[in-house]
């Protein structure tokens, strides 16, 4: 009885250790982080090479990495129908 009482314990710790990942995949708090070192090292990038309109530019690999975030129900209905 002690043994099932540990791996019921386990599992809890388990499930509980798995839905704060897929929290922190689903949470803003990450998504702003990566899109703002996404909109830095582009602007480091552009530096670099020269380019002009750097801190506008740099938008738009950050805006293409916030826009995939998004979960598109209209896209996962279709995906799920077709499953």
């Amino acid at each position: 009885m002690e043994n099932i009482e540990k791996e019921i314990e386990l599992i809890k710790k388990r499930n509980k250790s798995v839905e704060l990942d897929k929290s922190w995949e689903k949470s803003w708090t990450r998504r702003i982080f990566i899109a703002a070192i996404t909109y830095i090292i582009a602007l480091m990038w552009m530096r670099t090479i020269g380019e002009s309109l750097i801190f506008l530019k740099a938008c738009i690999p950050t805006g293409g990495y916030l826009l995939s975030t998004l979960s598109l129900p209209f896209i996962k209905k279709w995906w799920i129908d077709v499953k």
